[in-house]
């Protein structure tokens, strides 16, 4: 089992998840419907794919001032990430996890690990802890 160390970006529930390993940046406004938890865009690689309860594994985002809304609308409807894995942090889309937080919502926890890790994660079942540890199960 491999264990990787990664920088907290915001705390939240620890998760057990499968990873989904996205191979292109996105965006959440636009590129992540907030009813059904899928990804929208059409141009996206992985079009249609449900990040819902997954470890969603980023390599990059595409800016919107409005992914925190897009990430807050997941959060609340129950259709978020189990985690978040982001290669660089992303200000505007934790912000989502924040404001869910504020408002009383369980939240996926947040993490930073550099891209590099990214391949050994792919179709791998993820555990991440309080901590930051990620876990290949």
């Amino acid at each position: 089992m491999s264990r990787l160390q990664a920088e907290i970006l915001v705390e939240g529930q620890p998760a057990l998840a499968d990873a989904l390993v996205l191979t292109a940046p996105i965006s959440f406004w636009g590129g992540v419907n907030p009813r059904t938890g899928r990804i929208a865009d059409v141009r996206h690689p992985q079009h249609g794919i449900a990040i819902s309860g997954k470890v969603l594994c980023l390599p990059g985002t595409i800016g919107s001032s409005s992914a925190a809304a897009v990430l807050l609308e997941l959060v609340s409807a129950g259709l978020a990430p189990a985690a978040i894995i982001l290669h660089e942090p992303d200000a505007i889309l934790l912000l989502g996890l924040i404001v869910a937080q504020e408002m009383g919502h369980a939240t996926p926890i947040a993490v930073k690990l550099d891209r590099k890790e990214f391949p050994q994660l792919v179709d791998q079942r993820l555990a991440i802890d309080g901590s930051g540890v990620v876990s290949v199960q």
